[in-house]
């Protein structure tokens, strides 16, 4: 039961006293109980990093049983500035409370600064954004990633906005309970129209920049898709289910069925007999299009601290859509056009 809390230049100490319930429990996970805002990898970074005490106890670590009436102070330090820039970026907050927002990613943008893309990125956005509704994950005032999407892959994207948010987040993630759907446009019809493809997902053995369906090294993937449309034989909208979710886990796998995605310069190329389908015009767009033709379309998700469900469902952008109207009127405009055989 918390006693006091004050606030100080070096952020907040809460005082605590170890009740009935407190008996026998680790100290870590009890504190957890009492501040249901911060995460157990945190109240544990905390204690081990000396922003612990208890009054008449000398050695101290997470694995303390506690006993009764013992007086705790949790000191949490005020969030440090992260080192990343906040950037104004324009975004498309579809969802946003204290403690996650959810936004529609244009294609194009990159999800966390690395190497080759130091900045103006999607976390660059959301610390403009979110600015002070940040609490600090891990100590430090930034958001949560908790899942990424391609630069060229479109959609919808959770972050958390504070360390109990994200560690729920996560453990979600961890356990497959997140629902995610996507749409693509492939080249090739499947056959089954729709199926279940599964495949060990890893790091290719002879390009380090793809993955690979692997025998050996790799992490079980499932992806159940659906043939929403087919454009003659050379192409197919396609949804996507996600019951793993493995790096490039739905490029790499339509592809091994022979079905990679339009666009897809890392894992597939487009059909030799596209023209005679499509046309040559309609057949140099398709064959142009700038990126992997994929977008988030639906996410699921238990609020990491109500605990209610939550659903989100975005249409793919213009680009996909024009590109669907393009090879459903090529298609249909190229089979009307053969003779009848008699």
């Amino acid at each position: 039961m918390a006693a006091t809390q004050s606030h100080a230049l070096s952020g907040t100490t809460r005082q605590f006293t170890s009740d009935d319930e407190g008996v026998g429990q680790r100290l870590d996970r009890w504190l957890t109980s009492q501040n249901p805002d911060l995460s157990r990898s945190r109240v544990k970074q905390l204690i081990d990093s000396g922003q612990v005490r208890v009054v008449g106890q000398r050695d101290i670590d997470a694995s303390m049983v506690l006993k009764f009436g013992q007086q705790i102070e949790l000191t949490i330090p005020a969030p440090i500035e992260t080192h990343i820039a906040a950037q104004a970026i324009d975004l498309e907050v579809i969802f946003e409370d204290a403690h996650v927002i959810v936004v529609n990613k244009p294609a194009g943008l990159v999800v966390h600064p690395a190497a080759g893309n130091p900045d103006h990125t999607l976390v660059n956005a959301l610390l403009a954004h979110c600015g002070d509704s940040l609490r600090g994950i891990g100590g430090e005032l930034r958001p949560g990633i908790v899942h990424r999407l391609d630069k060229d892959t479109s959609g919808l994207l959770v972050a958390a906005k504070s360390g109990h948010a994200h560690a729920e987040l996560a453990e979600q993630f961890a356990a497959h309970t997140i629902a995610r759907t996507y749409d693509a446009l492939v080249w090739g019809s499947p056959t089954p129209r729709k199926g279940i493809i599964m495949g060990d997902i890893g790091r290719s053995p002879n390009d380090r920049k793809k993955m690979a369906l692997r025998k050996i090294g790799g992490k079980h993937a499932e992806t159940h898709f659906e043939t929403l449309e087919s454009f003659g034989t050379v192409s197919a909208w396609v949804r996507c289910t996600l019951k793993t979710g493995r790096t490039h886990q739905i490029r790499v796998h339509m592809t091994s069925r022979g079905h990679s995605l339009i666009g897809d310069k890392t894992y597939g190329s487009a059909p030799g007999q596209l023209a005679s389908v499509l046309g040559k015009e309609a057949a140099n767009i398709a064959r142009a299009f700038p990126r992997q033709a994929l977008h988030a379309r639906l996410l699921g998700f238990k609020h990491p601290i109500s605990g209610k469900m939550m659903r989100f469902e975005q249409d793919p952008p213009d680009d996909f859509q024009n590109l669907v109207a393009l090879l459903r009127a090529a298609s249909k405009k190229n089979s009307k056009a053969k003779p009848k055989k008699r």
